[in-house]
C-alpha cells in the first residue's frame, strides 16, 4: 500500500463506508487538493498578465426597451473591470444557443454578487428586442443585455468568425488612466484539446458541468437544451 492509501486526511466518516472506499477517497482527496492549488496558481497567473491591447474603438451597443446607445467605456460604471460575454444569438439563428442559455440561466442569479466587484454584461448580435424577448422567456432578472447589431465588436473580439458564424467567448476588459484595454479571453475554445475533451473554456462560470462532474455518471454525452418537454 502507498503512504497515501495508509494515512487518513481527516476524521470525518460517512455511514457504511468501507476501508477500501476511505482509502480511495483519500487518494482522490489528494488529487482534489492538488487541483485546488493549481486553480489558485492559474488564477494568480491570470491576474499577473501584462496589459492587453487597447480597444480599437469605443463600441456603441444598444440596450433597453428603447434601444438606447451605450458605449463600451460606459459599461464599467464605477468599476475598473468589465466581463463581457458574447452570447450566441445572431439574426440568422432561429433560436438562441442552448449552451449559452444554460450558462446564463445559472449566472443570472449570481450577477448581483458579481457586480459588487466588477461590471458584467452579455452581448448578442441580434437586435436588442429579440435578445430581450429571449431573456424574458428565460426569466432572467439581472443580466445586462446588449446588442452589437450595428458595430464590429463580435468579429473584432472573436464572437463571430469570418463567415459570420457565432462563437461563444468571455472577454474581460480593464479601464485605467490610459483608457480601456483587453485583459483576458476564454481562449481555451481555440487551444489544442486532449482526446475526448470538450473545450471547457467557460466551465468556471457554468454550474451545470460542475454539478455533473460530482456524480458517478459524469457529463457523458449530455448537452443542454432550450426545453425538455
Amino acid at each position: 500500500m502507498s503512504d497515501i492509501a495508509e494515512r487518513t486526511l481527516h476524521d470525518v466518516r460517512f455511514p457504511g463506508e468501507s476501508a477500501a472506499y476511505r482509502a480511495a477517497r483519500d487518494r482522490l482527496l489528494d488529487a482534489e487538493m492538488a487541483l485546488r492549488r493549481q486553480t489558485e496558481a492559474v488564477a494568480a497567473q491570470r491576474r499577473a498578465l501584462p496589459p492587453g491591447g487597447p480597444v480599437p474603438t469605443d463600441y456603441v451597443f444598444e440596450e433597453g426597451e428603447d434601444a438606447r446607445p451605450v458605449c463600451l467605456s460606459q459599461l464599467f460604471g464605477d468599476k475598473s473591470t468589465l466581463l463581457l460575454y458574447s452570447f450566441m444569438y445572431g439574426p440568422a439563428m432561429e433560436r438562441a444557443c442552448p449552451s449559452c442559455t444554460s450558462m446564463m440561466d445559472g449566472l443570472d442569479g449570481q450577477i448581483p454578487h458579481i457586480a459588487q466587484k466588477v461590471a458584467i454584461a452579455a452581448v448578442a448580435r441580434s437586435p436588442i428586442p429579440r435578445f430581450r424577448a429571449h431573456a424574458a422567456d428565460r426569466g432572467w432578472r439581472n443580466v445586462r443585455l446588449l446588442s452589437s447589431a450595428h458595430n464590429s465588436y463580435h468579429p473584432d473580439y472573436h464572437g463571430e468568425d469570418a463567415e459570420g458564424r457565432e462563437r461563444p467567448i468571455l472577454n474581460v476588459f480593464t479601464r485605467a488612466d490610459d483608457g480601456v484595454r483587453h485583459a483576458w479571453a476564454s481562449e481555451l475554445a481555440w487551444a489544442p484539446r486532449d482526446p475526448g475533451q470538450d473545450a471547457r473554456h467557460i466551465d468556471l462560470i457554468w454550474p451545470l458541468w460542475a454539478a455533473l462532474d460530482f456524480t458517478p455518471e459524469g457529463r457523458g454525452d449530455f448537452r443542454p437544451s432550450l426545453d425538455y418537454a
